[in-house]
């Protein structure tokens, strides 16, 4: 009954927890976010080929994508679930998920080892004829794929201890490896003169560092995860339980690399310089994961804590949840989007220090994240409402909106603009005006998930019985005041002592003096009721419906009754 030994997501005020769990989140996921964003930067200043090279990690990128997606959605079902089963306080469940989703990274690193093996110089030879891209993007994409497990195998731990509130713990592992992503990037590429490759082996040492550091988190502090061996035995119920979620979370992912790969395909196609249209699409859509990582770092924090709070049934918390953790990630795009406003120009400077052909992307680049980020608040309140979706179970509805706001608005709209003798200018309008569009439908699907969901806890957690009585008696000493009042709150019922029984009575038109003669055949201290059909009682049944009266001693152990 100690408060203090409660996991903080049931008691904390949620206007503070959003913030204190999501600002790790937030950095986190940026953090990730800038491990590629660092890799254009070196990238495009190499000095001659700086614009070709470029080009090479924009092709390669969506297979990066799709890295990410798999591993952060079996993430996201995994901490749902994980989340759920500790709000019901079910540590069985809680310890086989765990171990189920390290077996799953295992599995995925298998299926990327295997294409990094085999097939990555066929992906980049879809989008580009040009040999030096080809060859500069199929071994980067090797590297990457072939020890991918440290990204993968960070996203599951990662979730692990976000799962119980250590959002801490998985940001400085995060901040571990961006670091020394940043300090390796530039050894490999410029003093070691390492080019494309030295960027793909800093990303991957970055995210091994990131993996080893959750790791030790996780198996030193992270108390409420079980970590024995034995749990990794897979688990068909459980895993199917993780991918119930985390199918649409990855394949929510898994769609911006089917977005990037398209549009890349589509401006490859358009009337433009493609090195430089291209390039600049990739170079902006590096830079526009900041924001929408941050969305996703918000997003993530609405599935831990709404899951869990769903999970013990509490309207009133999963309601403020949602509530604050939308708010709060308007708050969060609203803030980028003026800032990208203000350092658009100067960020896309940073990828033409060096001059040369990486010099004509800043123009490019500059007009491209001051049109396309007007449309980050509107993503903000879509992503934010895919956590809310998904912390409450539902699987195609997230996935949807993810459809509209990557492929089905931007496809078609990206090529009619490519059609105009000023694409370069006007393209950029397509992404702020798919977010506006997916915002009308993902407002629809939040107001119908409360409506089912949320809505529905009162019923669930009501007592069947309209006129439900729940009295309990206890000796002095014994906390039963405290007791009693916790079960009020748990139950969702009113709580009367003996005080407010007097004032409710009177209240309901019992004569003062009848409440006294029937107070010395009363000894139960303790009340909840829900209601009670008083308007068709007696005063002596209303009475006895507020107040259970019996002929013993005020020093008897009287069991939790109802009736």
């Amino acid at each position: 009954m100690n408060s203090k030994k409660q996991n903080k997501m049931a008691i904390e005020p949620l206007k503070k927890l959003v913030w204190k769990m999501g600002l790790p989140m937030i950095v986190s996921m940026v953090l990730q976010a800038l491990y590629n964003v660092v890799d254009s930067i070196f990238v495009a200043n190499i000095q001659g080929t700086g614009a070709l090279a470029n080009q090479a990690l924009t092709v390669a990128f969506p297979v990066q994508i799709m890295i990410i997606a798999i591993g952060v959605g079996t993430g996201v079902g995994l901490n749902a679930l994980l989340s759920k089963s500790l709000g019901e306080k079910d540590s069985e469940t809680v310890n086989r998920v765990a171990g189920n989703g390290i077996f799953l990274a295992i599995v995925i690193y298998a299926v990327f080892l295997v294409f990094g093996l085999f097939f990555s110089r066929s992906f980049i030879a879809l989008f580009t004829d040009d040999p030096s891209v080809l060859a500069m993007g199929s071994s980067y994409l090797k590297i990457c794929c072939c020890l991918s497990l440290g990204a993968i195998g960070f996203a599951i731990y990662e979730r692990l201890l976000q799962a119980t509130g250590k959002t801490m713990c998985s940001t400085i592992a995060q901040i571990s490896g961006a670091v020394v992503n940043v300090i390796l990037d530039y050894v490999f590429i410029f003093p070691l003169e390492m080019g494309v490759d030295g960027a793909a082996w800093a990303t991957v040492i970055g995210q091994f560092v990131s993996l080893f550091v959750a790791m030790a988190f996780h198996y030193s502090v992270n108390k409420e995860i079980g970590g024995s061996i034995k749990y990794i035995k897979p688990s068909g119920k459980i895993i199917g339980g993780i991918y119930k979620i985390g199918a649409s979370a990855a394949a929510m992912q898994a769609l911006l690399s089917v977005m990037m790969a398209g549009v890349n395909a589509i401006l490859g196609h358009a009337n433009a310089d493609p090195t430089i249209l291209v390039g600049s699409f990739g170079i902006y859509y590096k830079i526009q994961q900041v924001a929408l990582f941050s969305a996703f770092g918000l997003s993530n924090t609405i599935i831990t804590i709404l899951s869990f709070n769903y999970g013990m049934k509490n309207k009133e918390r999963s309601l403020d949840c949602i509530k604050y953790g939308v708010c709060d990630t308007l708050v969060v795009t609203l803030a980028i989007t003026v800032l990208f406003q203000i350092i658009a120009k100067p960020l896309a400077t940073l990828f033409a220090l060096s001059g040369g052909s990486s010099a004509a992307l800043v123009e490019v680049c500059t007009k491209a994240t001051r049109i396309a980020s007007l449309g980050y608040i509107f993503m903000g309140v879509s992503v934010a409402v895919q956590g809310v979706l998904q912390a409450l179970g539902y699987a195609v509805k997230p996935l949807i909106i993810s459809l509209l706001r990557l492929v089905i608005f931007v496809f078609p709209i990206a090529y009619l603009f490519t059609l105009s003798s000023n694409v370069i200018d006007v393209v950029w309008w397509t992404f702020p005006i798919a977010e506006v569009a997916t915002t009308i439908f993902a407002l629809g699907f939040l107001r119908d998930a409360k409506r089912k969901k949320i809505d529905a806890l009162e019923k669930i957690s009501a007592p069947q019985n309209s006129n439900l009585i729940i009295t309990v008696s206890r000796q002095h000493g014994t906390n039963g005041k405290i007791i009693a009042k916790l079960i009020a709150e748990k139950l969702g019922l009113k709580f009367y002592d003996k005080e407010l029984f007097m004032i409710e009575a009177q209240h309901r038109g019992l004569d003062r003096r009848y409440i006294e003669k029937a107070r010395n055949k009363i000894v139960i201290r303790y009340t909840f009721l829900w209601t009670l059909r008083r308007n068709q009682l007696s005063p002596k049944a209303k009475l006895y419906a507020l107040w259970q009266t019996k002929n013993h001693s005020s020093s008897s152990e009287e069991p939790l009754t109802t009736f």
